[in-house]
């Protein structure tokens, strides 16, 4: 089985679908992880909560903190409670470079070779395709969660850096991305969470975080928007992806896809919902393993 090498940019803390999409990247043996990088406020914190996630899976990660401030100057959303379920995260160990450092030396060290997740705000891609010229044109492709192309609806992730956002797509890198309309497609209903909860510790403190995510919204089930993403890259014949185009982004975050035979933008347009589903499920059974 050929292994892909993954850099994991990720705002985890914020939504749990992170922490959900981070368990199924190491329970996929495809995969290895290079590094874990952070975005959108406190990263310092959400790089400390990517170590916890992956210890409780018998895993180490290198975590890196990345870029806080947004590149828009938009204020962070639902700050301040990233990590409150989680004692002395203060002892996980966090590697001290800095994120964009870290992306752009393992992509440039290996022209080609490099996926890149990104299932948060923008701000750490883009700020590595300023700093080095050759960073778009060499990264393998990029796998994102974000935008929404049916409706005029800003997606979380685009609205919250819009300039990173635009800096992104325009970049040229090879890019699929699931959007609201796909992710909204898959749930994770409560009888799941409890499978997942049984798992082992890693489950355990999903399933705490997860509850806390309902309570907040008032719900009993979860959309699963970042590990979706994740399966795109890991189980594609899970998926179908439209044909070429490119994205275009207002100044409020609204983003259109345009069909373009020359464009190197691919969206999910269909899933097998209840496979996704069950690959959720057995991906973060499997990094326990």
């Amino acid at each position: 089985m050929p292994i892909r090498s993954v850099l994991f940019d990720t705002d985890l803390g914020t939504d749990v679908d992170d922490a959900l999409a981070l368990a199924v990247l190491l329970g996929a043996p495809e995969v290895e992880i290079r590094a874990v990088t952070t975005v959108y406020g406190d990263t310092l914190l959400r790089a400390r909560l990517a170590s916890r996630y992956a210890g409780l899976a018998r895993r180490r990660v290198r975590a890196v903190a990345g870029t806080g401030p947004t590149r828009s100057g938009r204020e962070v959303w639902w700050a301040g409670h990233e990590g409150t379920l989680h004692e002395r995260l203060e002892d996980e160990p966090v590697d001290s470079e800095d994120a964009v450092d870290v992306m752009v030396d393992a992509v440039l060290a290996e022209p080609g070779a490099i996926d890149i997740v990104a299932v948060g705000p923008l701000t750490n891609v883009a700020a590595a395709i300023d700093r080095d010229g050759a960073f778009a044109r060499s990264v393998r492709r990029l796998w994102l969660m974000g935008g929404s192309f049916e409706s005029d609806e800003p997606e979380h992730n685009v609205r919250s850096d819009v300039d990173a956002a635009a800096r992104v797509f325009e970049s040229g890198i090879p890019t699929t991305i699931a959007t609201l309309e796909a992710t909204r497609r898959v749930r994770l209903e409560a009888e799941q969470i409890e499978v997942i909860a049984r798992s082992g510790p890693l489950g355990a403190a999903l399933e705490r975080d997860i509850h806390q995510w309902w309570a907040f919204w008032n719900e009993t089930w979860n959309v699963p928007h970042d590990p979706v993403t994740v399966l795109a890259l890991t189980q594609p014949g899970l998926f179908t992806l439209s044909e070429p185009g490119r994205v275009e982004v207002s100044p409020v975050g609204v983003t259109r896809f345009v069909p373009d035979a020359t464009g190197w933008v691919q969206w999910v347009v269909g899933l097998d919902e209840a496979a996704v589903a069950s690959a959720i499920v057995e991906g973060v059974l499997a990094a326990q393993l």
